[in-house]
């Protein structure tokens, strides 16, 4: 269909906490503190609602322009190889915007567990092969940074909260999703999930070798879920009636 890789670099490996990371971590963390603690003080709906349909629209407006410059740079297979939504982040960019337009318990429980859980890893250890200024860097940086922003928008400003039992369903929920995931890269010869070697970058997570960080992949994330889930849990305790004597 196209070129090749012209305009991406083979195989560089971003530099973790070098300026550029520092930087966008700065941002990042700047807009997920401001941005949902101001729309909930503030407390206007129509504000509310204003900001979180934005934001919305953002994400899949820079998810679109994501799929249409990478169809312009590399080849069909490779595209289908890396660039479809089939990674954790990939997937939670569509929960993220569709439960801050519209109200879904499950789907929000799974942007939260995925977004709070999996995508500030990512934000935290990037697997990126470019640097700032490139195009990639931005567009890296604002898909996982909206995620969370998202997430946290929908939780402190929209008011959800994860229900009991969200974290074994999603659990359950995740590890279904990656049968069909496994198929595809099966087919295609991919890596998504990062289901058949580890990525790119300075992850901690991955220091053993296929298939056994897999495995400790499930441990680690089902006790992440729970912590996750536990302010949430200890609010409800406090908020028990004391026992009668």
């Amino acid at each position: 269909m196209t070129t090749g890789l012209t305009a991406l670099p083979a195989q560089m490996v971003f530099p973790f906490m070098a300026p550029s990371h520092v930087a966008a971590l700065a941002i990042v963390a700047s807009a997920c503190v401001v941005v949902p603690l101001a729309v909930r003080r503030l407390g206007r709906p129509g504000l509310t609602r204003a900001v979180a349909w934005t934001l919305a629209a953002a994400l899949l407006l820079n998810e679109a322009m994501y799929y249409v410059y990478m169809l312009g740079q590399v080849e069909v297979m490779h595209f289908l190889r890396n660039s479809l939504p089939l990674h954790v982040c990939g997937i939670a960019v569509f929960l993220t915007a569709w439960v801050l337009v519209r109200h879904h318990q499950f789907l929000y429980e799974m942007a939260y567990y995925w977004g709070l859980g999996g995508t500030l890893q990512a934000v935290l250890t990037p697997s990126l092969e470019v640097d700032y200024p490139h195009y990639l860097y931005f567009q890296f940086f604002f898909t996982h940074g909206g995620i969370v922003l998202g997430v946290l928008l929908a939780t402190v400003a929209l008011g959800r909260r994860p229900r009991p039992g969200s974290v074994l369903r999603v659990f359950l929920a995740s590890n279904v999703l990656m049968v069909p995931v496994a198929g595809a890269n099966a087919l295609l010869g991919a890596n998504y999930m990062f289901l058949c070697r580890p990525p790119l970058g300075a992850s901690p997570f991955f220091f053993l070798p296929w298939p056994w960080y897999l495995i400790f992949l499930e441990a680690f994330g089902l006790g992440v879920l729970y912590l996750l889930y536990l302010p949430f849990c200890l609010r409800r305790r406090a908020a028990w009636p004391a026992p009668r004597p």
